[in-house]
């Protein structure tokens, strides 16, 4: 990924993050990292590169994977993320496609880091956005699928580029399921909802409305800037796990003890071949 904040440590755990995400997002434990960056060195001094080489390893280090080595190229656009390998028993993989009936949606991290970004980008993010952003996408999700491994758990992915809209869908599709979601009850970074209604809104939102427009229905009249906000494209997001009502209440008390914000924010209510998201 290019750079999302300024500060080059920073963006270095962001991007290892974000990277080590997709291996948490099936339920698996990485085990080996390799650093690949894309470097204009005429523009930025060595210092920059050591710095966000050393936020990356921090994350690294945070899960319990070991740095391998990297590859680096010359570049006219800085970029930096990690190719990660894990391991998951087979019999424990967790899919997009297992979600059923009657289960709970619950979503870990709050919503809005595009938008924040591109507010940052446009100079008018404030300091309590911006560290609030940060601190959601430095975070892994670690955490929570420790969590979760012990309970009986339907679909689980994360929520990345797609935005909200667009990883709920492809669940709803994937399971062959209907799933309300309930946009009062979207955990949103500061001032996320401000910015939208400014109209700071990143290209991608636009596409990803575009991508779920046959599969994702606004069933009732909502904030605009909160539509904006569930096409939102993330950066190192939170996880979408649906799982029994039985078990929602203890999984979301047990991550909110963890320092991660978390909500329940729809359910799955019926059976569905095409797969229909409708947004109330």
């Amino acid at each position: 990924m290019t750079p999302i904040v300024d500060d080059p440590f920073v963006f270095g755990q962001i991007a290892a993050a974000n990277s080590l995400s997709d291996v948490y997002a099936m339920g698996g434990k990485p085990l080996t990292a390799m650093n690949i960056v894309c470097f204009p060195s005429s523009i930025y001094p060595p210092d920059v590169l050591k710095e966000v080489l050393d936020g990356g390893r921090s994350k690294i280090d945070e899960s319990g994977a070991v740095l391998l080595g990297g590859h680096s190229v010359e570049d006219d656009e800085f970029k930096y993320g990690l190719s990660v390998t894990g391991t998951i028993d087979p019999k424990n993989v967790k899919r997009n496609s297992d979600s059923t009936k009657g289960q709970d949606i619950i979503l870990t991290k709050a919503l809005g880091t595009g938008i924040i970004a591109t507010a940052l980008k446009g100079g008018v993010a404030d300091e309590l956005s911006i560290n609030k952003m940060i601190e959601v996408m430095i975070c892994l999700n670690k955490f929570i699928i420790e969590i979760i491994e012990n309970y009986e758990i339907g679909g689980v992915t994360d929520v990345t580029g797609f935005g909200l809209g667009g990883h709920l869908m492809e669940m709803a599709v994937a399971s062959q399921k209907k799933v309300f979601l309930y946009s009062e009850k979207l955990p949103l970074l500061p001032m996320a909802l401000d910015y939208a209604e400014m109209g700071l809104i990143p290209a991608g939102a636009y596409r990803n409305r575009k991508y779920c427009k046959d599969h994702l229905l606004i069933k009732s009249k909502i904030n605009k800037a909160l539509e904006d906000i569930i096409f939102d494209p993330q950066t190192s997001g939170g996880l979408l796990v649906t799982c029994d009502k039985k078990f929602s209440k203890d999984i979301l008390g047990k991550i909110r003890n963890s320092n991660v914000r978390a909500e329940i924010i729809g359910e799955v209510v019926d059976d569905d071949k095409n797969g229909i998201v409708e947004v109330f």
